[in-house]
């Protein structure tokens, strides 16, 4: 890795998405996978940020007055429903390819997300965010104790961390490699199985960057239900934290 490659950026994970690019925001192409996995996790991102601040479930604008970072964006599946839920988004994506198209499409949806090209550790530590997301990108970074430590930093006191991994188990190996990536739509050489981590080890990289792990909840699949929240982490799971100072 070059000098002027940040270091929790792999040049080759970069490069693989953002050959995507152009085919982000078409449910049934490249990233169809994607579109399928969203709803059911901004619903549990709602729920976290309705839970943490006590917000009405209800409300329309839940992230009203918050600032949102969400690293490893891609073309902005997540950025764009977290600005309508009231947010100031930044959003922040090591492919230059997947900027160009994630501004193109906000400003076509009259979205004002403040999108930016590179790695999380470029951006200034004294902007402090009240919600941080990373959702199935820890598992593409070239340091992942770095990665969290450097998302750890911009989280404001009082603040809600969001991360999704998949879980490094047989059932994953199965269901996102050897069927997803040859008829499920995933596109070959997206993942490393080897590169996944379990939520013990994901809860201990947190935990080391100074945060506490509020939630570990599983993502699974079912042939009536399609992706659902579950107790069942073995292919998926969405984990919140927040800084450990607010347990006390």
């Amino acid at each position: 890795m070059n000098a002027s490659t940040p270091d929790t950026i792999d040049p080759a994970e970069a490069a693989h998405f953002g050959a995507m690019a152009a085919d982000w925001w078409n449910p049934k192409g490249s990233s169809a996978m994607l579109h399928r996995l969203n709803p059911v996790r901004l619903r549990y991102i709602r729920d976290a940020v309705d839970g943490h601040w006590h917000g009405d479930p209800a409300g329309l604008k839940p992230l009203a007055g918050r600032r949102v970072l969400d690293v490893g964006c891609g073309a902005g599946l997540l950025a764009e429903p977290l600005a309508r839920l009231g947010a100031s988004v930044t959003a922040i994506d090591a492919a230059p390819e997947n900027i160009a198209v994630a501004r193109a499409h906000a400003e076509g949806q009259g979205l004002a997300i403040d999108y930016r090209v590179g790695g999380v550790e470029e951006m200034d530590e004294a902007a402090a965010f009240d919600l941080v997301t990373s959702l199935e990108v820890i598992e593409h970074v070239a340091d992942p104790a770095a990665f969290v430590a450097e998302l750890a930093r911009r989280l404001a006191p009082g603040g809600l961390m969001v991360l999704s991994t998949p879980n490094r188990t047989p059932m994953s190996r199965l269901a996102l490699i050897a069927v997803g990536e040859s008829v499920g739509g995933i596109p070959k050489g997206t993942h490393d199985w080897h590169r996944f981590l379990t939520p013990e080890e994901l809860a201990k990289l947190v935990e080391a960057a100074g945060l506490r792990v509020a939630d570990v909840t599983g993502l699974s699949f079912g042939p009536g239900r399609g992706f659902h929240l579950s107790d069942n982490k073995a292919m998926d799971y969405l984990l919140t934290a927040v800084p450990a100072a607010a347990a006390e």
